[in-house]
């Protein structure tokens, strides 16, 4: 089972993926991994990446959860995932991921980027998230608000890590 915790910066998508992946005794690989160091300093800049610039970022993800599915393992991802064709170029044609989008409010998630520190995304680019976002017809949604203990038992009750197939 490949997992993709997806939504825009702050929602909480490397603490509860990493959580996951420990309860599920998995590996785990954070979307900001697989970005160009080009990518990061654009954002650091306050300036929204383009597909262009995002295209090769989810095709070496997306070359990730194909190695991880070929192996047979579960594995979580974590990826801003904005966009239907984002999430479709992430996607292997025959499906065998399953995405749970953390869904939060301009308010709250501007409080979380607020007490952040140490991290490239420059708490600016928000809006841009907010506005590009596309939200998923397909995949679990969990309100931000609730715990990251309670999101992840959400998670693991609803998308039990022995499911077939969610996409």
């Amino acid at each position: 089972m490949i997992y993709i915790l997806m939504g825009v910066s702050g929602s909480g998508k490397t603490t509860i993926g990493t959580m996951l992946a420990e309860r599920l005794h998995c590996g785990f690989h954070d979307a900001d991994e697989f970005h160009s160091a080009a990518n990061k300093a654009k954002m650091a800049a306050g300036i929204a990446l383009t597909d262009e610039d995002r295209w090769p970022w989810l095709d070496a993800m997306r070359a990730a959860i194909e190695a991880a599915r070929a192996e047979g393992r579960t594995h979580v991802f974590t990826c801003s995932a904005l966009r239907q064709r984002y999430r479709d170029r992430l996607t292997p044609a025959d499906g065998g991921v399953c995405f749970v989008y953390l869904k939060g409010d301009a308010e709250v998630l501007g409080q979380r980027l607020s007490g952040r520190s140490g991290h490239f995304f420059d708490p600016r680019l928000l809006q841009s998230q907010l506005d590009t976002l596309e939200e998923p017809t397909n995949a679990l949604v969990l309100d931000i608000r609730g715990s990251p203990e309670t999101l992840v038992e959400r998670i693991l009750a609803e998308l039990p890590p022995d499911r077939e197939t969610c996409v």
